[in-house]
């Protein structure tokens, strides 16, 4: 124990000597929390839309009007023709065209029903996606107004409406940073736990002082153990400062108990420093270490479910994110911030992480041995 104790107390020593390491501990988490949120938002406003009324009647100008007031659209082109409305969005004035064919009132209350042409500019995939989702939901609440206006005809036969009310669980508002913020403090943690481990070793070797480390009388445990816990310990302190930003900046207090976020935290730095210390054994310099490392962190990052679904992900991929560490805190982070999840409800998660931890550990153990034994 000794023995452990020195070593922790040169780790310390190093760390408070490195003002760089400082900066990038407060520095780096601050900025990005501040500015990642803004750029991953997932609510698509203001999509520039292209009008084609054919019709020109009550009920087209009702659904267009009904279109451009919810918010999502703005009206930038009108049209005498599909003709018109293609060049602004090839002139990139218009995302999205609704066209409207003529005599639409008379055939919709005629026949009961009409037809409408939406086209979607889908070079941004993403923003045609959502764009054609809002204006067929749009759609959809259009129709169902003008069908209860009809039931006060008694010339017309009543029909029966299913009134539905939905309420969103654990997100009621369905806003954005609930969902993204915690995602992306769980990314910061990774890559800063990763990098500083992975250098970790690599460091000693360039300095010189690996070969007397490897002469003393220092067990291999201990001196992974000694390299383990003081960057969990800086790894802790950038996720409080995370959350305490999050709670000032975006208003985002957990459900659930901050105490099992760290507990689950704590599990997690262990798999994820593990990970660092086994590429680190690796390395022969650190530069090939933060390539490494900032490579596989990309890779878990893609494939934790922060920025797509897992559920929409290829077979192959949603069998890989099992055996990502960074899905599991992700999610975890979702259940105790927006549905106040406890360790009982993350005991599987907690489980899978410390399998990660004993797994990476053992192997950085296993290898530094053989690299210097």
């Amino acid at each position: 124990m000794r023995t452990l104790k020195f070593l922790l107390e040169k780790e310390f020593l190093q760390i408070l000597r490195d003002p760089a390491i400082w900066r990038i501990l407060f520095v780096m988490p601050i900025v990005q929390l501040l500015i990642l949120p803004l750029a991953a938002d997932y609510e698509i406003k203001n999509i520039n839309l292209s009008v084609v009324d054919h019709d020109h009647s009550a009920y087209s100008t009702r659904l267009v009007n009904k279109i451009t007031a919810s918010g999502y659209f703005r009206m930038t082109d009108y049209s005498a023709g599909y003709s018109g409305s293609l060049r602004a969005i090839e002139r990139d004035r218009a995302d999205l065209v609704l066209e409207i064919p003529p005599q639409f009132e008379k055939t919709l209350i005629k026949e009961n029903g009409a037809t409408l042409f939406i086209g979607v500019n889908a070079i941004n995939g993403v923003k045609a996606g959502l764009g054609g989702a809002y204006i067929q939901r749009i759609v959809r609440d259009y129709n169902q107004d003008v069908r209860a206006q009809w039931i006060q005809y008694p010339r017309l036969d009543p029909l029966p409406i299913i009134d539905m009310r939905y309420s969103d669980w654990y997100n009621p508002h369905m806003n954005y940073r609930y969902f993204m913020v915690p995602g992306i403090l769980v990314m910061l943690v990774t890559m800063i736990g990763t990098s500083f481990a992975s250098n970790n070793i690599v460091r000693e070797i360039e300095m010189g002082t690996i070969e007397q480390i490897n002469v003393s009388p220092i067990r291999k445990v201990h001196f992974i153990l000694g390299k383990l816990f003081p960057f969990m310990l800086l790894a802790l302190t950038v996720l409080t400062t995370g959350l305490v930003i999050a709670r000032v900046v975006y208003g985002i207090v957990p459900v659930g108990h901050y105490s099992t976020i760290y507990v689950f935290a704590s599990v997690y730095l262990l798999a994820v420093l593990g990970l660092g210390l086994l590429l680190s054994t690796y390395a022969q310099t650190q530069q090939q270490s933060m390539l490494v490392s900032s490579f596989v962190t990309m890779i878990f990052n893609l494939l934790s479910g922060l920025y797509t679904p897992i559920e929409s992900m290829p077979g192959w991929a949603q069998v890989i994110t099992r055996f990502n560490p960074v899905s599991y805190f992700i999610q975890v982070m979702r259940m105790v911030v927006l549905k106040g999840s406890g360790l009982s409800d993350i005991q599987p998660h907690i489980l899978a992480v410390l399998g990660f931890a004993v797994f990476f550990n053992g192997w950085a153990i296993l290898n530094y041995k053989k690299r210097t034994g």
